[in-house]
């Protein structure tokens, strides 16, 4: 599989201390190059996800995230990110949540889960969870689960949802609005030419989780499946 090239990370760390359109163009074959090496670092990815999952997404290079930033709502008018990353989504409806790569100097990460759920599978998930969220904990607590996630991650109520009580003993799930989870890297295991490997592991990891979302997502409050196969 592809590794991570020393001089993507470098790349990314100069265009940090020269975010700027003039920078940018006078080094876009630089960029182009490291984009090629990402691309194929993607490319390998999907091709073992493939072996583990059903993965949706037809390629490497659509799995990645352009990097320049729309800055039209915001106060960071920098225009490009500082890193290369990407996702691949679960295909059919009975296969939820979403895997994440980001690979930036000193914050790369991969992660998965439920960036932005609608309303409807909010309040399905919010559901099931006040009636019975034994299962989720008993993934969640798991020691395999800790020692890579450490803890499910996502914004949070400050309140209680409506139409729950705030005497809830799972009200801490029940405030959740995202359902995430992450594992962090070094620079220096990100370089390792064990890192694909590693990445593939982390992905595998959040199966558990996607199982117990996925059955959730795709039934009624009676179990009754909502989808056809």
């Amino acid at each position: 599989m592809s590794a991570i090239q020393s001089s993507t990370l470098d790349f990314l760390k100069k265009l940090n201390q020269n975010n700027n359109r003039d920078w940018f163009t006078e080094n876009k074959t630089a960029f182009q190059e490291e984009q090629i090496k990402f691309v194929n670092f993607a490319d390998d990815l999907l091709v073992e996800m493939n072996k583990i999952d059903n993965i949706e997404t037809v390629s490497g290079k659509k799995s990645v995230f352009r990097i320049y930033r729309d800055v039209r709502f915001s106060k960071d008018k920098t225009p490009y990110k500082t890193h290369f990353s990407g996702s691949f989504k679960r295909a059919t409806e009975q296969l939820r949540g979403g895997y994440y790569y980001h690979i930036e100097p000193g914050n790369s990460f991969i992660g998965g889960g439920f960036w932005g759920p609608n309303a409807k599978d909010l309040l399905r998930i919010r559901k099931e969870l006040a009636n019975d969220a034994i299962e989720l904990r008993e993934i969640i607590n798991s020691e395999s689960f800790i020692k890579t996630f450490r803890t499910l991650d996502g914004e949070r109520l400050k309140t209680v949802p409506r139409g729950f009580d705030r005497q809830h003993p799972n009200l801490d799930l029940l405030q959740l609005k995202q359902f995430i989870v992450h594992k962090k890297f070094s620079d220096k295991e990100v370089l390792s030419k064990d890192f694909p490997k590693k990445v593939i592991e982390t992905f595998i990891a959040m199966r558990p989780f996607f199982n117990f979302m996925s059955s959730v997502l795709t039934t009624d409050e009676n179990g009754v499946p909502l989808y056809q196969e």
